[in-house]
């Protein structure tokens, strides 16, 4: 049976049998993998929680038929515990998870896996406020599926801004003669704090009052709701409260 190995960190897990897990991962190099993990729910077991949510490892894995098989697994990045410890990162990284679960596929993209592993990481670390380091992976990361917004020039004429209206199935920012009515509106703190954290301006973007935090999620929320089509399930449950 070939083998390969590869960097993964885990998006979701499924329990097979008594003591089997299906793990998903999102690979450097391998794009998205489906896999078990055999005999991982025995308390005996050498994986351990190496292949929970959040987790990133050194894999190594048997190509199977349908399924491939863990057969070895070193922690790189052990980010889960201090995580789940945290409801607001936990929130936060379950969106992100599914962000990246949702924009993958086999053929994958290592871009995305690093821009994942780099959040989670942050997380973790507390880095930054869990709602904005959100809010940047998920810019970031429609970005690099292709589906970057335009917070200045107008997405659908190319006039320079700045604009006000926001509509998220023209790719962003529209000139007012553009926009379709009812559009969101959005005003210039808000504006600016949507380039921060697509760009990765962090001292402008803490710099941001709750207010502005909050409009901006909405927009971030609206943007990644149409171009996934169907809306993530866990974005509803992400807690935006203050730390």
């Amino acid at each position: 049976m070939p083998t390969y190995r590869d960097e993964g960190v885990v998006l979701r897990t499924h329990q097979l049998g008594e003591a089997d897990r299906i793990v998903t991962l999102l690979t450097r190099e391998h794009g998205k993998v489906r896999a078990v993990a055999r005999g991982v729910r025995r308390t005996s077991s050498r994986f351990g929680g190496r292949l929970e949510p959040f987790m990133v490892a050194d894999l190594q894995l048997a190509v199977g038929r349908s399924l491939d098989i863990v057969t070895q697994a070193v922690t790189l990045g052990s980010y889960a515990p201090v995580i789940v410890a945290d409801y607001r990162s936990y929130t936060a990284a379950t969106a992100m998870v599914e962000t990246a679960d949702r924009l993958t596929d086999e053929d994958g993209s290592r871009q995305q896996y690093l821009l994942l592993v780099g959040a989670l990481r942050s997380l973790s670390r507390g880095e930054h406020d869990p709602s904005l380091t959100l809010d940047s992976y998920l810019l970031r990361a429609l970005s690099v599926a292709g589906w970057a917004p335009s917070f200045a020039d107008c997405a659908v004429t190319g006039e320079p801004g700045p604009h006000r209206a926001f509509v998220p199935q023209l790719g962003g920012m529209v000139a007012d003669h553009a926009a379709p009515p009812g559009a969101m509106r959005i005003d210039a703190p808000t504006l600016a704090l949507l380039g921060a954290l697509l760009t990765g301006d962090w001292a402008a973007a803490e710099a941001t009052p709750p207010g502005v935090r909050t409009r901006a999620s909405g927009a971030v929320g609206a943007y990644v709701q149409w171009h996934l089509e169907r809306g993530l399930r866990s974005l509803e449950h992400v807690d935006r409260g203050a730390r």
